[in-house]
């Protein structure tokens, strides 16, 4: 044996797992086909959002959470209708995943050194019937330091455990085989790609100068999920959401490519659930890339109006920041993959995040003016950049000129300043009393009885129109994929299943790759900071059950 384990994946669920092996005296091999500058995978880059159920951070903004409120919300969202097959783990995974949020996840945490912004978000709002899809109340918990914040003591643990001879890494090690020995996964079997020094994220060589061929008691697949092969998310797209897009952007590096699911299927695991997935519709074009096709999410307040390719004003409750995969259906239905945000230079200031560590360089360096200064005026640094240099805004001073600078960034021109006027205009009209029948003047007033939100995240209700909240700022908005929804089908102890619903001898997998838990956690749509959430728990079982197994 060349170690206890073999983890194939170095992002945060590999590092979770590896973590808790080497605290149970295991021996791992951890792989991963990238270079050593990319460790942590995804969660490096990302906000760092955790889902918190009844925190410390609720009680103390006046927030009123619980695990069966939680657990409503998280029902109403999945929807699952697979119970019998696809479905049968994942409902389980849910409820585990709820009382994790909602009693250990952050004490786990915490006691590791991780700390959390105070003001909690409050992200997919929904805005359907209380048993459907959404957040009932802000359960968005930001990491302080963001991604590396949250990746740092797992990999400290990892690093400590290499120190102590139980952990060695095995960087651009490309795993293309698992390999059985009489029914049991027993190692793996790939290519040594050549050195890179490529920086984080960057597309990195796939020259091949040698194979290997390890063998470990157990393997732990943490690979990531599909969201950078273009291809794959295209075959497995489902007709519920309209036709796939022609364009799209990427919102992870071009490394997470799926390869593991299919390597892990034929070493006789099952996949399920793959036509689900998480894609978003706020998606801009980041003007200093690192990946290919490099995009970034606006993280959006409620007041922007959004329009359709055509100008037409999306329908109730589709506002932004209530229903994701809701209004990806309906933009993909439209017949265009784009859509429009118009608001104001008053809405950008305070309404506008954008997704991602390397965005909000305030939070990410624990830099506690920095944060302060969101609550004073004036665009953040990063949108201002945004504003500046980025390909899908039109800033103008009035409507005639905007509507032209829109249908210049578009093949064919198809807003029509009349009707956009018409549908501003009839929304203004609105804001003169302060009750009102459009629904989502109603939302974001009340999204204002929220401190945090009234603090920081929902400018006070304006007219569009008015010059004083000016200039008019128009974003093209993109298909933006990031995360698979489906995956490798696991059991509670995250040992992957073959088809016949038996454990495959050996195996085991965590994080994106395995659906988050059980092949498809989240069911169809999720709440929004259950996906590094997802890796840690998952990660954490699957370190936890192997090493209890060996």
């Amino acid at each position: 044996m060349d170690a206890d384990v073999i983890v194939v994946g170095a992002g945060l669920a590999g590092l979770a797992a590896t973590a808790e092996l080497a605290d149970a005296g295991k021996k791992v091999l951890l792989l991963d086909q990238e270079p050593e500058a990319s460790l942590g995978g995804q969660a490096f880059w990302s906000f760092g959002g955790l889902m918190f159920v009844n925190s410390p951070e609720q009680r103390r903004l006046g927030i009123k959470d619980s695990r069966d409120l939680a657990m409503q919300d998280w029902l109403g969202s999945a929807g699952f209708d697979r119970l019998d097959d696809q479905d049968k783990w994942a409902r389980q995974w849910a409820e585990a995943y709820v009382d994790f949020a909602a009693g250990e996840k952050r004490p786990w945490l915490h006691a590791q050194g991780v700390r959390f912004f105070p003001i909690v978000g409050w992200a997919e709002r929904g805005g359907y019937d209380a048993a459907g899809h959404g957040n009932s109340v802000p359960r968005f918990h930001v990491t302080w330091g963001t991604g590396p914040g949250l990746v740092a003591p797992f990999e400290r643990r990892v690093r400590e455990a290499v120190e102590k001879g139980l952990v060695r890494f095995g960087f651009r090690h490309r795993v293309d085989e698992l390999t059985v020995t009489g029914g049991v996964v027993d190692g793996a079997r790939g290519k040594i790609l050549e050195p890179s020094s490529v920086a984080r994220g960057e597309a990195s060589s796939r020259v091949e100068v040698a194979d290997f061929e390890l063998k470990a008691q157990a393997v732990i697949v943490t690979s990531g999920g599909i969201g950078g092969n273009h291809d794959l998310v295209r075959a497995n797209w489902p007709a519920r959401l309209g036709k796939a897009p022609a364009h799209m952007i990427s919102g992870v590096p071009a490394h997470v490519d799926g390869r593991m699911l299919g390597i892990t299927q034929t070493a006789g695991g099952r996949v399920v659930n793959e036509d689900r997935m998480w894609h978003y519709v706020e998606g801009i074009h980041n003007w200093d890339p690192i990946w290919p096709m490099h995009g970034i999410r606006i993280l959006p307040g409620p007041s922007s109006l959004w329009f359709d390719a055509l100008g037409k004003r999306l329908p109730v409750p589709l506002f932004p920041g209530f229903d994701t995969l809701g209004t990806l259906s309906h933009i993909m239905k439209t017949g265009y993959d784009y859509s429009w945000f118009v608001l104001t230079q008053k809405i950008i200031e305070k309404e506008f995040t954008l997704s991602g560590q390397e965005q909000n360089p305030d939070l990410t360096g624990k830099d506690i003016r920095g944060v302060l200064g969101r609550a004073r005026g004036g665009a953040s640094a990063p949108v201002q950049a945004f504003m500046d240099k980025g390909s899908d805004f039109v800033i103008r001073d009035n409507l005639a000129d905007l509507v032209r600078g829109m249908n210049e960034l578009t093949e064919t021109p198809l807003i029509d300043l009349a009707d956009l006027e018409r549908q501003i205009v009839a929304r203004d009209r609105e804001i003169d009393n302060t009750f009102t029948k459009d629904a989502q003047i109603t939302a974001l007033r009340g999204a204002r009885n929220f401190i945090g939100d009234k603090l920081i995240r929902v400018a006070s209700p304006h007219k569009i129109l008015d010059p004083k909240a000016g200039p008019l700022i128009a974003v093209k908005l993109n298909i933006l994929t990031r995360k698979s929804l489906g995956g490798l089908q696991t059991d509670l102890d995250s040992r992957v299943l073959r088809s016949d619903g038996s454990p495959l001898p050996g195996v085991y997998a965590a994080g994106e790759v395995a659906g988050f838990g059980g092949g498809g956690v989240h069911g169809y749509r999720s709440l929004e900071g259950t996906f590094v959430g997802g890796c840690l728990f998952t990660g954490r079982t699957a370190g936890r059950a192997a090493a209890k197994a060996l």
